[in-house]
């Protein structure tokens, strides 16, 4: 074996990738995936004697392989595919291949997941080989291992084992990396997020399956141990409450809370004796809170290492209770109490990625949260951690009192997160390295290798507390002893230090502690072998250098040494195995490497120095004596940097990990992603974290905690804040470190710069590099500019203090300019008053004497005044509720006012995406006169208080826009000069009645004008027109619904807010309908009544009261014609004319229908006396109001849309522009939301834009056009002329369907449609004046001999009747019908009638329903048998609302709801889905018409069937009107029996 001190170079075919060494051989593996082997090789068959140089392994060619692990004596290798080969010594196990000793090739071993069925092979991303074992860590991140010995982690007990087996006790955990020593293994595993911890509690122990947790009961209370110590050697399960040191106590207590196992006696126990522990529990609390203060640790900023804690803690207890320490603390009580004390945070995760990866970047497994670093979640996350990994500690036999609790709680609580545990930058852990590791040990521990403060073997992988938090990125294994590098480039190493391989004292290790190494070294890669350590590292100059320490070769001193790697160039990682070191070292081509290198240096150097600054000053500052807004900027200013600092640690892994792996650009995260770094600086110092803290003078109240803590002399701020001035003030000195970061940005760039001169102009690598080098470069920009307006804030705070100042001052404000210098001021100002005015990022304020008034400049305009008067330099400033002009005392001034003044504006509408500085290289145009922004009223008036948020013109509300009261009330809508102008919705709150008024439709200055509808809180709805507020025009109002207290519906003329003109009022509890003149809410004037018993009214009425003439029919045609003082109340002269032709004449007194009084003379007409009969017949309609006086108002909508103030009176042009107009809105209306029309209705929209000709003499043709527009303009509502025909239709229903369905009133409704023909026919002839009048003939141009015959036949008239006949067909057949239906309905109603005498039970087995639905459902509905009207009863009341409705499709709406109803009635008692078949469903229907009870249903049915959509017909509602048809004609032929 030759010893070389001097290194020596392997001339090989291609570059080496990796290098395995074990005792006495080695492996490389070169780029493309070849695999040599070197030194003694005694498994191959043809050995030669002398030492092998490197041969090729060929069972390996064709494979291509990424990864290579050499043990003692064994090697591995990993295939792209993930495959496994293994070859070597066999003897224990250690190539998985039973039945040989040795295996001279590679041969492929296989990890079949025999969970899964089939068992499926596992891919392997690495493999690690020991002396008699091997690990595998698989794609799934599991570990996997065979051979023999406790180091597998396996609960065999028959070794060795042969086949691959999963190390159960890490499955569920994202284990990163794992090393094997020779008789132990180490695993870097990422902390578990928290949806990994909620696992199931273990309550036996694996190995000896006895109980973990036992209670005793001790004189007043229980004591619930976990101290259970396994017989079988192994420590007990990491999952639940574990203790690392059994008790060696033989006492009563103990003995009944071990395992019988356990009661051996002292003298051979294998555990130290009660001194020791002692000892061991003060130093291992010493070391720890040492550990805590000289090693920041850097996951924990706020607070000091959770074990720490729980370590002083447990100390305090066991000075506080004596002496005795046990083997158990009282489990439950603790638990709870910090449970109590410290709640565990919200979701957290680590971030993915790997240490030394053959695939680099991992995508996290984990749930990806990217919850930013609240202030204090991370603090309790930390806290909960600690608490998920259990004491590792003895525990104490005693109570511990929540008071000690408390105070081990307290001062963490109030700590702030430092720590960004998790995705602290969003979408950072996807692609950045986690540093939120623990490292995890097993196997033998006679050295102290497991690092767990003893000396005892472990079978099952167990968590190094001391090294959570610690941010281990690597994990390297020596035969003996461990080692873990950390992100912040420091190294812990632990176990046997026989030969000072340790890198520290003298004694062996049994806990992880520092290497010692002189100060601004920074380690970035480690290795292990068998009694030596190989350190990488930084120093001062970019070429790494390498440490040795260990056994030296010539003279037997142990202790380590610095090799000169100068002559190795750039070393890009170390093999440290058997006797062996190996380095590989690039070729620095172009200077690329060295740029490389360079970069990851100053990532990692920076990072130590983040960290310093973390853990060395914010963290003691975090803690001092502060205001309450200096500390909430602080602990804002502290995450956001613990936020950057978390970054680059992430960054500087994922770079040292390029440069041991790839060497490539494309690795370089911080080319694909460098939004993450650009956010997190601008986040810092962009998002204002810094600038705040400056502005508010937070340096300056630093200071004097500054100076308690580092006392007079602040070398240690000045070295980290690299100042080199002779005597630095403080506050300078806080901000030249806390400006620290933003310098590092500009190194980015200018190594990024240099990287790229590495390559071609014109490669894309150059490209990418030059891009993101011009975004730092931009960035730092920014920053400078950002960084100049603080420090100009800042100065004015100072130089201007006192109330008001201090009242403005506010984090966010910066200062762009002030009129300190009288450059601005106000026009027409008193003589002695003071203006002063300061321009802000986000406000103008004007300030006086007192007072000032601050100006948002969301809502601020600003415009020069024109110079004609050159002396005046004006602007004049516009805000919502003043306006005012400034003088500037030169045209320089006022230019720079003005620009200022916009910019700011600019920028405070686009949230401030641009600075104001920027702007001024290119000149901006000014900002928008139309913007949006939200605004609250002060001043008094309509608006007090309210607050606008919407569109805004020069000042004013314009456009869309909320307007919000205090009290509730909400305008949502269109604005316009500042007033509500267009179509909006009001909300009004309603305090008595708990409920809101809702007004929705159109405005005009402020107030309701034009349509629209208003529902009351009172459940009242009107909908018609509005002027200035108040109900004015033609309207309809409906009052209370279907069985409440009393439903009506006045349909008809308003004026000023009260009924007043002729109008329509059912009344649908009386069962009455008034058709007549009003005044004031109060029927005055002429009117009808009719009432669905059959009497008719007609006559004069006065205070709402039937006064005067009248005539009075009743349904048997008994005549009253006379006077009347009240409702159907006689009163006075008249006469009473029987059906039969007697009557009576005299003077009448009383009510009608209960007894009349009566003085006069009775007649019976001589038989033969035909002239007294002919006097005798009563004229109707004389009495009621003639059909050109009614629905005045709905004709008047009509011409006020066309432009005419008066009918016919107008401009026939105009009248065309409004239609126009008209219809284009209603089409934009429809783009908005085109649920609203069908295809066909827009299609009808789109061809009524084209006008016909509406001058000239008519032509037959002409008369065609006209007549197909007006068809297709009646179609829609959208067309003024549609809108009046849909208006006429529905006064029309209102007044003749229902109770109105008297034959009496059929000669009134043929007079009301011949006066709506004339009315719009006056309509047509205006819009179209050359259409001849009513009855005129059309000229025919040339006619043909055919064509005279057919006009002799019929003569030509004018398309009035015609057009109007096919428009108006829903009118006419109701009253028509009603004569004919009558006697019908006189059947049935007298059969409903009857029938209804009838109690549930009977009704319902009298039409069969029993044999239909189910028996069950039968007994449950008519369980009362002699109830009335319970069955269906919401059914019948939803059929009832078809005499309230209006047109026919809402009528079948009705009946479509009632079928609805009883199907869910049925289906609720049969809990189940029940299908309807026409045989079942029908006698359920006719009993649900028949209880509905409703007067005029033949009516109804006509009506629907009139005017139905005949598309309906053969569809759903067809078929169910069809049946209720069917249920009316049934009734009237019903037989009782």
């Amino acid at each position: 074996y030759s010893y070389s001190v001097t290194p020596d170079r392997l001339l090989l075919p291609r570059p080496v990738l990796q290098v395995a060494l074990g005792s006495r051989h080695g492996i490389l593996l070169l780029e493309g995936g070849q695999v040599y082997s070197f030194g003694e090789l005694p498994w191959k068959q043809s050995q030669v004697p002398e030492l092998a140089k490197p041969t090729l392994e060929s069972a390996l060619s064709g494979q291509r392989v990424v990864a290579v692990a050499a043990g003692s004596f064994h090697c591995g290798a990993v295939t792209e595919d993930g495959g496994v080969h293994m070859w070597g010594d066999n003897g224990a196990g250690q190539c998985g291949l039973s039945g040989l000793s040795t295996v001279p090739n590679p041969t492929p071993v296989a990890l079949l997941d025999s969970n899964r069925s089939p068992p499926q092979t596992v891919p392997v991303l690495e493999v690690s080989c020991g002396e008699r074992h091997t690990l595998a860590l698989s794609v799934q991140r599991e570990v996997w291992s065979w051979g023999s010995g406790c180091q597998l982690g396996l609960n065999a007990s028959v070794f060795p084992v042969w086949k691959p087996q999963k190390v159960e006790h890490l499955a569920g955990r994202c284990v990163l990396q794992v090393a094997c020593g020779a008789s132990h293994s180490l695993a870097l595993v990422r902390c578990p997020g928290p949806q990994d911890v909620q696992r199931p509690p273990v309550d036996k122990c694996g190995q000896c399956n006895q109980l973990l947790y036992t209670m005793t009961d001790k004189e007043d209370h229980v004591i619930i141990s976990d101290g259970h110590y396994c017989p079988l050697g192994v420590e007990l399960t990491e999952d639940e409450g574990r203790l690392e040191l059994p008790t060696s106590e033989p006492d009563a207590s103990v003995q009944s809370k071990g395992s019988s196992g356990a009661s051996a006696s002292m003298k051979n126990s294998p555990y130290p004796d009660e001194q020791a522990v002692k000892d061991y529990l003060k130093k291992l609390s010493d070391t720890t809170q040492a550990e805590t203060k000289t090693t920041p640790s850097a996951a924990g900023l706020g607070s000091s290492t959770p074990t720490s804690a729980l370590n002083t803690l447990v100390a305090s207890c066991a000075s506080a209770v004596g002496e005795r320490v046990a083997s158990t603390y009282e489990a439950l009580s603790l638990k709870k109490m910090m449970n109590f004390y410290l709640p565990s945070a919200a979701a957290r995760c680590g971030g993915g990625g790997v240490g030394d990866n053959s695939t680099e970047r991992v995508r996290q497994e984990d749930s990806v949260q990217t919850k930013k670093s609240s202030s204090t979640g991370d603090i309790r996350e930390e806290e909960a951690e600690g608490l998920r990994r259990r004491l590792s500690l003895p525990g104490l036999l005693s109570q511990v009192s929540p008071r000690l609790l408390r105070k081990a709680g307290r001062p963490r609580m109030r700590a702030v997160a430092l720590s960004p545990l998790g995705g602290s930058v969003p979408g950072a852990q996807e692609v950045l390295p986690s540093l939120q590791t623990e490292v995890w040990s097993w196997g033998h521990g006679e050295h102290g290798q497991l690092g767990h403060g003893d000396n005892i073997a472990r079978l099952q992988p167990l968590c190094i507390k001391s090294l959570n938090n610690k941010e281990v990125v690597r994990v390297a294994a020596g035969a003996h002893h461990s080692l873990a590098l950390t992100a912040q480039s420091q190294v812990f190493s632990w176990g046997s230090n026989s030969s000072g391989q340790l890198g520290h004292m003298e004694s062996p290790s049994t806990v992880p502690r520092l290497a010692k190494l002189s100060e601004g070294i920074r380690v970035w890669d480690v290795s292990a072998g068998e009694r030596h350590t190989l350190l990488l590292a930084d120093g001062d100059c970019i070429q790494p250098i390498i440490y040795y320490s260990g056994q030296q070769v010539k003279e037997e001193q142990e202790e380590e040494e610095e090799e000169q790697a100068k002559e190795l160039g750039y070393v890009s990682s170390v093999f440290a195995g058997g006797r062996r070191c190996v380095a590989l070292s690039d070729r620095n081509v172009m200077g690329f490497i060295a740029s490389l290198h360079e970069l990851a240096s100053a990532e990692r150097k920076f990072y130590c120095k983040l960290c310093s600054i973390k853990s060395q000053i914010i963290r003691p500052l975090l803690d001092s004596a502060l205001g309450q807004v200096i500390l909430g900027l602080l602990q804002t200013l502290a995450s956001r940097f613990s936020i950057l600092c978390h970054l680059t640690g992430q960054h500087a892994a994922s770079l040292t990990a390029n440069l041991r792996r790839g060497r490539e650009v494309k690795n370089l995260l911080i080319l694909d992603h460098a939004s993450i770094f650009l956010d997190a600086y601008r986040e810092y110092v962009y998002c204002d974290a810094l600038g705040n803290f400056q502005v508010m003078g937070g340096f300056q109240a630093l200071t004097k905690p500054s100076l308690d803590f580092f006392g007079k002399s602040p070398e240690l701020i000045q070295k980290l804040s690299e100042c080199s001035e002779e005597n630095p003030v403080m506050a300078d000195l806080l901000v030249a470190l806390f400006y620290l970061p933003t310098r590092h940005l500009h190194e980015y760039g200018r190594l990024l710069l240099k990287l790229a001169t590495c390559f071609e102009v014109s490669s894309s690598d150059y490209q990418k590099l030059q891009d993101s080098c011009s975004n730092f470069e931009a960035l730092t920009l920014q920053l400078k500019r950002k960084r100049k307006e603080v420090d100009y804030t800042f100065i004015f705070w100072k130089s201007f203090p006192g109330k008001m100042t201090d009242s403005l001052r506010k984090p966010h404000r910066r200062l762009i300019c002030e009129s300190s210098n009288k450059a601005l001021t106000l026009q027409n100002a008193g003589r002695f008053s003071v203006n002063w005015f300061i321009l802000f990022n986000d406000a103008l304020v004007h300030a006086q004497f007192s007072t000032h008034h601050i100006f948002p400049l969301a809502t601020l305009w600003v415009e020069p005044i024109p110079e004609e008067d050159t002396s005046l330099f004006g602007l004049k400033v516009i805000t919502p509720e003043e306006t005012f002009t400034l003088l500037a005392s030169s045209a320089m001034e006022k230019a720079k006012w003005l620009r200022s003044i916009n910019q700011a504006v600019d920028q405070a509408l686009s949230g401030s995406g641009q600075d104001v500085a920027s702007a001024g290289s290119g000149q901006k145009l000014d900002p928008p006169i139309s913007r949006t922004a939200s605004y609250t009223f002060y001043k008094d008036g309509r608006l007090k208080e309210a607050t606008y948020d919407g569109r805004w013109l020069a000042g004013k509300p314009n456009g869309r826009g909320v307007l919000k009261w205090p009290d509730g009330r909400i305008y949502t809508g269109a604005f316009k000069n500042g007033l509500e102008d267009g179509f909006g919705e009001f909300v009004a709150p309603n305090k008595t009645l708990n409920k809101s008024d809702h007004y929705q439709g159109h405005w005009k200055d402020g107030k309701m004008h034009g349509l629209g509808t208003y529902r009351y809180a009172s459940g009242e709805v009107y909908d018609g027109s509005f002027q200035d507020g108040m109900r004015q025009g033609h309207g309809m109002l409906r009052s209370g619904k279907l069985n409440t207290s009393s439903p009506s519906v006045f349909i008809g003329q308003w004026l000023q807010d009260k009924k007043t003109g002729y109008g329509v009022f059912d009344d649908i509890t009386k069962g009455e309908k008034f058709m007549g003149m009003w005044q004031d809410h109060q029927r005055q004037g002429t009117g009808v009544v009719v009432t669905q018993f059959g009497l008719y009214y007609e006559g004069a009425f006065k205070d709402n009261k039937m006064t005067g003439t009248g005539i009075l029919l009743s349904e048997d045609d008994t005549t009253y014609e006379g006077e009347f003082s009240d409702d159907w109340t006689l009163s006075g002269k008249g006469v009473l004319t029987m059906a039969n032709g007697d009557y009576l004449e005299g003077s009448f007194n009383g009510e009608w229908g209960s007894g009349l009084k009566v003085t006069g003379s009775y007649f019976k007409p001589h038989l033969f006396d035909t002239d007294k009969e002919k006097t005798r017949a009563v004229r109707l309609g004389r009495l009621c109001v003639c059909a050109e006086d009614k629905w005045q108002a709905v004709f008047e909508e009509c011409w006020t849309q066309l432009g005419c103030d008066s009918p016919g009176r107008g401009d026939n042009g105009k009248a065309w522009d409004n239609i126009a107009v008209a219809l284009t809105t209603s089409r934009r209306h429809i783009q908005d939301s085109p649920e609203m029309l069908s295809r066909s209705r827009s299609k009808t929209l789109e061809s009524l834009e084209v006008i016909p000709q509406h001058t000239g003499p008519i032509t037959m043709e002409r008369y065609h056009s006209i007549r197909l527009y007006l068809i297709k303009a009646c179609d829609t509502p959208l067309h003024p002329l549609g809108r009046l025909l849909e208006a006429l239709v529905a006064v029309y229903r209102m007044t003749y369907v229902g109770v109105g369905a008297n034959r009496r009133l059929l000669p009134q409704a043929v007079n009301e449609i011949k006066s709506y023909l004339n009315r719009i026919f006056q309509i047509v002839r205006f819009l179209f004046p050359d259409l001849p009048e009513e009855g005129g003939l059309i000229p025919e141009p040339t006619p043909s001999l055919q064509d005279v015959k057919d006009a002799a036949d019929a003569p030509l008239e004018s398309p009035k009747p015609r057009y109007v006949s096919e428009r108006l067909p829903p009118c006419c057949p109701c009253s028509s019908r009603v004569a004919s239906s009558s006697r019908e309905d006189d059947v049935y109603w007298e059969c409903v009638l009857r029938l209804n005498k009838q109690p549930d039970l009977a009704l319902l087995a009298f039409l069969g329903v029993q044999q239909y639905v189910p028996r069950h459902v039968h007994s449950k509905t008519l369980s009362l048998s002699d109830t009335k009207d319970a069955c269906f009863a919401s059914a019948v009341e939803t059929l009832q609302q078809i005499s309230t409705t209006f047109t026919p499709s809402d009528k079948l709406q009705v009946i479509q709801l009632t079928f609805e109803e009883i199907t869910q009635e049925v289906q609720a008692l049969l809990k189940q889905d029940f299908l309807w078949s026409m045989d079942e469903l029908f006698p359920v229907f006719l009993y649900v018409v028949l209880r509905a009870r409703i007067r005029n249903l033949g009516s109804e049915v006509s009506l629907i069937e009139d005017l139905m959509d005949p598309c309906v017909q053969h569809g759903e509602h067809g078929i169910m009107f069809t049946t209720l048809k069917a249920c009316y004609y049934q009734i009237q032929h019903e037989k009782i029996t």
